[in-house]
C-alpha cells in the first residue's frame, strides 16, 4: 500500500496494530478522522491519554476502575460471600448486564494458556487463594469460558483452593462449548449464573 504522506503512513500503521484492524480499515478510519474537525480528534488522542495514564485497577478485584477500589467492590448492597471468576472486564460487563447477578467479581487478567507463554503466576490466581482462605467468601463461581484453557484454569484454581471452606460452583453449560462469555446473550448468560452447578459435578460429566 502505496501512501502520499508519511505522518498519514504512520498514523494507518499505528492504527491497524489495533485487534480485528486491517490496513484499509485503519486507512479508513484514519482518512475518516482527517474529514472530521480538529477538536473531535483532539478529543479523542486526550482521552486515550488520559485513560493511559490515569486508570486504575480495583485493589480487591482487579477490574479497571477509575479509583483504587471499583464501584462494584465500593457498593454496600453487593453481596462480598459471593466471588465470580472472570478473565477480564469484557465479561464482568457482560455478566452486569444480565442483572442476574449481585456478588463480587475476580479479574484474572487472562487464562493459563502454556501454548501462549502464560502460567499461573501471570495471572491474579495469588490474591483470589488468599480470598478464599481469609474466611470471608464463602462460594467462588467460575464464569471463565468454556474453552481446554478456561477449564484448565478452572480446574488450577480449584486444587489451589482445595481443603478451605468455599464452595466451588461453575456457570450451568448454557453457554456452548468453546464460545467465549463476552459473545453470549444476556438471557442465556444470565441462566446460566442463577443454575450454576457445583464444580465437582462439571469434572465428573466432561
Amino acid at each position: 500500500m502505496d501512501f502520499s504522506s508519511k505522518l498519514l503512513e504512520n498514523a494507518v500503521n499505528e492504527v491497524s496494530q489495533l485487534p480485528g484492524i486491517g490496513k484499509r480499515t485503519a486507512l479508513r478510519l484514519v482518512l475518516h478522522l482527517l474529514k472530521q474537525p480538529e477538536s473531535q480528534t483532539l478529543r479523542l488522542s486526550q482521552s486515550l491519554q488520559k485513560m493511559r495514564e490515569e486508570i486504575n485497577f480495583c485493589k480487591n478485584c482487579h477490574n479497571i476502575s477509575d479509583t483504587t477500589l471499583c464501584e462494584i467492590c465500593a457498593n454496600p448492597n453487593r453481596d462480598e460471600s459471593l466471588v465470580c471468576v472472570v478473565e477480564d472486564i469484557r465479561d464482568v460487563m457482560a455478566i452486569e448486564n444480565t442483572s442476574q447477578y449481585r456478588g463480587q467479581y475476580h479479574v484474572l487478567g487472562g487464562k493459563i494458556s502454556p501454548m501462549d507463554g502464560v502460567g499461573p503466576m501471570d495471572l491474579n490466581i495469588p490474591t483470589l487463594v488468599e480470598k478464599a482462605k481469609s474466611g470471608k467468601v464463602s462460594e467462588i463461581i467460575f464464569a471463565l469460558s468454556s474453552t481446554m484453557e478456561g477449564d484448565t484454569t478452572n480446574f488450577y484454581i480449584f486444587k489451589q483452593i482445595e481443603g478451605t471452606q468455599v464452595t466451588t460452583t461453575t456457570i450451568a453449560r448454557g453457554i456452548s462449548v468453546g464460545d467465549e462469555l463476552e459473545y453470549a446473550d444476556e438471557i442465556t448468560l444470565g441462566r446460566s449464573i442463577l443454575h450454576r452447578i457445583p464444580f465437582e459435578t462439571s469434572l465428573k460429566s466432561s
